[in-house]
């Protein structure tokens, strides 16, 4: 039973570096935490059987991100992505191999054919050499949950507007049901679409937090400041992540350490498309209210309806309650001597009745619909 609970818990990781390679880590919290060198609180926050929010937090050498299925942890250097056989990580995994090499689209180009001398695709090639590794990274990831919560939201349009529809035309149990589990599954994907949002917004708002984000300036910032550079170079990989650092935020750690316009207009992008999702959303959402007022108008209407004709049917049963007095009256088995000789009045009596109770019921139904208590 032990060996098959490490069996499960074994290559939940894996790691990609800046040249595209990936690999599978047989490693436990403590190896992470270790590797990365950040508190078991933060690597809580990527634990799949924790309920927590979309969460980018920036830390001293890592970003701990926790976008919906993407739990992932971004050095200077490496991706740490957390369940990579999941179906909806399986596709980010091989768009980070694919875009984390600088100038992968140099070297790919010929497969697309395409001119890899061209000058456009090196003028491309080298603003994305000026762009950090952990920019890269994080772009990809948001990247693809925007456009993960989008095809959500497309899905659930094309089943939601047609039920709307067929709806309205005809209220059910069955339509009312489809529409209530539609409703549902918008208010779980709204929740889900705000809360991502809601992580964005808040990182542009603080230009703290997004200065946390700059893996590689603190980097370079940290070997500059150092008085050991020894202790440096005794390290190949804290080595090649200061030279790598060097060439992606030269520019920007000699000037001001707290300029974030790179990282704001990242964010700025994928938060315009995430509200444009959530947007989306609520008028998806204002469509189904507006259905919803639609049908209650209908079944007030139906109600109405039901009520005239129970006005119009308490009226026949009280011009018929006085007939039936009248005939209960003649009908008593008491002995009375008018009756004699008087045959002929049964059928006047019976006239006579019936006519009364006409004009009662039209006397009733005139009055009702001039107080408007039923409708012309």
């Amino acid at each position: 039973m032990a060996t098959k609970t490490k069996a499960q818990t074994s290559r939940s990781w894996v790691s990609i570096v800046g040249t595209g390679e990936s690999e599978e880590l047989d490693v436990d919290k403590y190896a992470i935490m270790h590797r990365v060198q950040i508190h078991a609180r933060d690597l809580r926050i990527l634990d799949p059987n924790l309920s927590y929010p979309s969460t980018i937090l920036g830390r001293e050498r890592a970003i701990v991100l926790n976008l919906e299925h993407i739990k992932a942890i971004i050095t200077s250097e490496e991706v740490l992505l957390r369940d990579p056989s999941d179906e909806h990580v399986i596709p980010v995994v091989k768009e980070l191999e694919r875009r984390l090499p600088v100038g992968n689209e140099e070297h790919h180009g010929q497969g697309d054919g395409k001119d890899s001398s061209n000058p456009h695709n090196d003028a491309d090639a080298a603003e994305e050499d000026e762009s950090p590794f952990e920019f890269r990274a994080l772009e990809v990831f948001l990247e693809a949950i925007c456009s993960f919560l989008a095809a959500r939201t497309t899905e659930l349009e094309t089943a939601a507007y047609p039920a709307l529809d067929e709806l309205t035309s005809k209220i059910s149990s069955r339509n009312l049901d489809r529409v209530r589990k539609l409703k549902s599954a918008m208010t779980r994907l709204t929740a889900r679409v705000q809360k991502v949002r809601d992580e964005l917004e808040q990182l542009l708002d603080d230009d703290d937090d997004m200065a946390d984000l700059y893996l590689s300036r603190k980097l370079f910032s940290a070997s500059s400041a150092s008085t050991s550079p020894n202790y440096y170079l005794t390290s190949p990989t804290i080595g090649s992540k200061i030279s790598r650092a060097s060439r992606a935020s030269l520019a920007t750690a000699r000037g001001d350490e707290n300029d974030v316009e790179e990282l704001e207009m990242l964010l700025e992008a994928y938060f315009m498309q995430i509200d444009s999702t959530l947007n989306r959303l609520t008028t998806l959402r204002e469509y189904i209210d507006d259905t919803e007022d639609y049908i209650n108008i209908q079944l007030d209407n139906h109600r109405n309806q039901l009520i005239q004709l129970e006005l119009v049917l308490s009226s026949g049963t009280v011009c018929s309650s006085f007939y039936s007095l009248v005939a209960g009256i003649f009908g008593m088995n008491i002995p009375y001597t008018w009756n004699d000789n008087h045959g002929y009045m049964f059928k006047w009596v019976v006239i006579g009745t019936g006519m009364c109770c006409a004009i009662l019921f039209v006397f009733i139904m005139s009055h009702a619909r001039y107080k408007g208590l039923v409708g012309s």
